[in-house]
């Protein structure tokens, strides 16, 4: 068992916060998941960025530039402003957040509101700089059976 601080800012120990993710326990709730992918990126985990990231966007990341980011950086923390969960089937949220991180450039801060969807009880995130090879019409790309209009278009 890790003694390990989990670099999310929970203040609780790794194992029983976002390293219970990692290990393959779904994330309950969007902020959880968001909180563990920015573990993650600390802890050099490109895999679970990769399949936490909706399926039909994986195959577009680039791993390589994710790893040399993640492993390039000394992550300096993260602060969660807010989480917006919406109902309806599948399920969608917004979590707005600020992550710090110092590089060979200088010290970073980025603030962004992600779109994390639901679906067979696993959240993932919507990738906005991924593209989504979706028409209006077309089924959407989380995988619910709807039309991409009528589900996640309007969470990108």
């Amino acid at each position: 068992m890790s003694t390990s601080i989990c670099p999310c800012g929970s203040g609780n120990l790794l194992d029983a916060c976002c390293g219970h993710y990692h290990a393959g326990h779904p994330a309950p709730c969007a902020e959880a998941l968001m909180r563990s992918r920015y573990s993650a990126y600390v802890l050099g985990l490109v895999d679970y960025l990769v399949a936490t990231t909706v399926p039909a966007q994986q195959a577009g990341l680039d791993t390589a530039a994710i790893g040399a980011w993640s492993a390039q950086s000394t992550w300096l923390g993260l602060a969660v402003e807010s989480s917006e969960v919406f109902g309806g089937q599948p399920e969608h949220a917004f979590v707005t957040f600020t992550a710090r991180w110092h590089d060979s450039t200088g010290e970073h801060s980025h603030r962004e509101r992600s779109s994390f969807v639901q679906n067979n009880e696993h959240w993932y995130f919507i990738d906005p700089t991924v593209d989504v090879k979706a028409g209006r019409n077309d089924a959407c790309l989380c995988g619910s059976g709807q039309k991409f209009k009528k589900c996640c278009a309007s969470y990108l």
